[in-house]
C-alpha cells in the first residue's frame, strides 16, 4: 500500500481543534467540578442534534450553554478544553427529546453533525465529532457483554464499567475502506448502493474485517461488490464518522479490467464516468453525490480535479 503524495484537502471532521487532556478523564469529581464552574461550555444533544446559530455567509455556530441542575440527572461527559493549557473546558449533556419538536419529531432549532458538520469551526467540528461518537456509543451499549448486567459510565463519560464482574468496556471504533476505482482510461466508477435515494450514487467502501489488513479490505470489498480486481492502491486520507462509529479510511486503486459483475444484493447500479460525462450527470441532476462533510466526495473531487458545484442532498432514501 502505497501513500499518496498529496492527500485529501479539508476533510470536515478531522479539523477537530479540541484538545481531549485523556489524562484529565480519571480524575474523582472531575464532572462535578466542571458542572459546578459557570464558565464551563455544554453542548446539548437531543437525538444527535444541537441548538445551532447560523450566521451570514452560510457560518453555522453551536449555541453551548452554561450547566444547568438537570445535567446531573442525565448522561454527560467531559469532551475536552479548547487549549493545551487551562482554556475553556467542554462537556456533553445529553437530554431527552423536548416539548419543541415539530409533527414529524425533530426540533426544528436542532441540527445534527451530517447537516453542519462541513459548516462549523475546527473547535465546533471537534466537539460535535467527538460528542456525537460518543453519545452514540453509550446508547449502544448499555448492558455487559460478558454477564448482561446494566454498566455504568466512568472515567467522565470515556468507558462503561460493569457493576457485577468490575469489566471496563471502551468506545468502539470500526474501520471501514472508502475508494475512488480509476481504469486505465482514467475513468472513475461510481454506484448505486442498496437502499440509496433514486440517481444517488458515490464509490465504494466497506467494514475492514478481522484479521485484514486496509488495502487487502479494499481489494476484497471492489471484487465482493463488482466484480473487479484492483492494483496500486494508495492511502489518500481519513476521517472519523460517528454514524454510528465509523473511521473512514480513504483510498484509490487501479482497476485491472472494467467489466463490471455486481453484487446484487449490495449494489443496484455502478458506471464509469469521464470527468465530463460527471460534470454533466451533476448539473443535470441524474446524478446526485455524496455532501461536502463526506470523504466519498473529497475521493470523487480529488480524482476531478476541482469542487463539484452540487446540491447538499443525502444519498440514501
Amino acid at each position: 500500500m502505497a501513500r499518496a503524495a498529496a492527500s485529501l484537502p479539508s476533510l470536515a471532521l478531522s479539523r477537530g481543534g479540541l484538545d481531549r487532556h485523556s489524562e484529565l478523564r480519571a480524575e474523582p469529581g472531575l464532572l462535578d467540578d466542571l458542572l459546578d464552574d459557570p464558565t464551563t461550555r455544554v453542548l446539548e444533544l437531543v437525538d444527535g442534534r444541537a441548538v445551532v446559530d447560523e450566521g451570514s455567509d452560510d457560518l453555522v455556530t453551536l449555541a453551548y450553554r452554561a450547566p444547568e441542575p438537570e445535567d446531573r440527572d442525565r448522561f454527560v461527559a467531559y469532551l475536552g478544553h479548547d487549549a493545551p493549557v487551562g482554556g475553556t473546558a467542554y462537556v456533553l449533556s445529553v437530554a431527552d427529546r423536548d416539548d419543541g419538536t415539530d409533527a414529524s419529531g425533530e426540533d426544528p432549532g436542532r441540527q445534527g453533525l451530517r447537516s453542519i458538520g462541513a459548516l462549523l469551526s475546527d473547535l465546533d467540528a471537534g466537539v460535535l465529532t467527538t460528542a456525537t461518537g460518543l453519545a452514540n456509543w453509550h446508547s449502544r451499549h448499555g448492558f455487559c457483554p460478558l454477564c448482561g448486567t446494566p454498566t455504568a459510565p466512568a472515567q467522565s463519560g470515556w468507558i462503561r464499567v460493569c457493576p457485577a464482574d468490575q469489566s471496563e468496556h471502551y468506545p468502539r471504533t470500526d474501520p471501514a475502506v472508502i475508494m475512488s476505482v480509476i481504469d486505465d482510461q482514467d475513468r472513475l466508477l461510481l454506484a448505486r448502493g442498496a437502499g440509496f435515494a433514486p440517481s444517488g450514487m458515490s464509490v465504494l467502501a466497506g467494514f475492514v474485517e478481522p484479521g485484514e489488513s486496509l488495502s487487502a479490505a479494499v481489494a476484497r470489498e471492489v471484487h465482493e461488490e463488482v466484480g473487479l480486481r484492483v492494483t496500486d492502491v494508495t492511502y489518500l486520507g481519513d476521517q472519523p464518522w460517528p454514524f454510528p462509529s465509523s473511521l473512514m479510511i480513504g483510498f484509490t486503486a487501479r482497476a485491472v479490467s472494467t467489466d463490471l459483475t455486481l453484487q446484487e444484493s449490495e449494489i443496484e447500479e455502478a458506471r464509469w464516468f469521464t470527468r465530463e460525462e460527471l460534470g454533466r450527470a451533476v448539473v443535470d441532476g441524474s446524478v446526485r453525490i455524496s455532501r461536502r462533510i463526506s470523504i466519498a466526495r473529497r475521493l470523487i473531487e480529488h480524482w476531478y480535479g476541482e469542487e463539484i458545484d452540487a446540491p447538499e442532498v443525502t444519498l440514501r432514501g
